[in-house]
């Protein structure tokens, strides 16, 4: 599986993407500047955590304009995997290579503690390493993370299985209390309509190591390996 990582200024979780990719397939993967224009030959593109030009205007708005993010926009269209992890999520929202947007939590606070997901789907190239309905431990680190999308979207993404990940609580059920951030119906995290492009604001990466104190997040970068390789 041949991976690239892309770098930001604010990026600050490239790192961490690129040691647990190496970690599973073996190799380090390219580590791509925003202000590139070309991209190698590649299976998959990470787009990173963090701040991106210190989230001005919107968190992603001036990242998904980055001369590299029109290329990526273009790899998606032929078909390339596309992960996009925290600030990841919302400039691949920006991009509009997935629905919804990204909007201020709901309590106003940056929130960075440990949330359960449930994996809402194994059939896609992320989670089929996972049961439908596992319930994970990841966690999350973001002030922007409440997922807001029009009602026809909510019911459009819903019927064709597009919602990865939701929020919820040690037992699989979905509370107000496990919501971190307000966003819509629990929503931690979608697929575009091919299930090839995956935007989710907790951090896998960072759960991906038993010295990190998990490895809940582990599976999904196991996932892609298995079905990229």
């Amino acid at each position: 599986m041949q991976a690239a990582v892309i770098t930001f200024p604010g990026s600050n979780c490239d790192r961490d993407a690129a040691v647990v990719l190496e970690a599973v397939t073996g190799h380090a993967p390219a580590m791509i500047w925003h202000r590139d224009t070309e991209l190698p030959k590649l299976d998959l593109v990470v787009v990173p955590g963090g701040f991106t030009y210190g989230d001005y205007l919107r968190c992603g708005a001036m990242a998904a304009h980055s001369p590299i993010m029109r290329e990526v926009v273009e790899l998606a269209k032929k078909g390339v995997a596309v992960f996009g992890i925290c600030n990841g999520f919302q400039i691949l929202a920006e991009t509009g290579l997935l629905p919804g947007t990204l909007m201020r939590n709901a309590d106003r606070n940056f929130v960075c503690r440990d949330v359960h997901l449930r994996v809402e789907s194994s059939d896609s190239i992320y989670t089929r390493k996972y049961n439908a309905g596992f319930v994970a431990r990841i966690p999350v680190a973001h002030g922007e993370g409440n997922y807001f999308a029009d009602p026809e979207t909510l019911e459009r993404i819903e019927g064709e299985g597009q919602v990865a990940f939701r929020y919820v609580d040690t037992y699989g059920a979905e509370t107000k209390a496990a919501n971190p951030n307000g966003s819509q119906r629990n929503i931690a995290g979608i697929f575009d309509k091919s299930r090839r492009i995956l935007g989710m604001m907790p951090h896998p990466e960072r759960l991906s190591d038993e010295k990190l104190g998990g490895t809940d997040g582990r599976a999904m970068f196991e996932s892609l390996l298995e079905a990229l390789s």
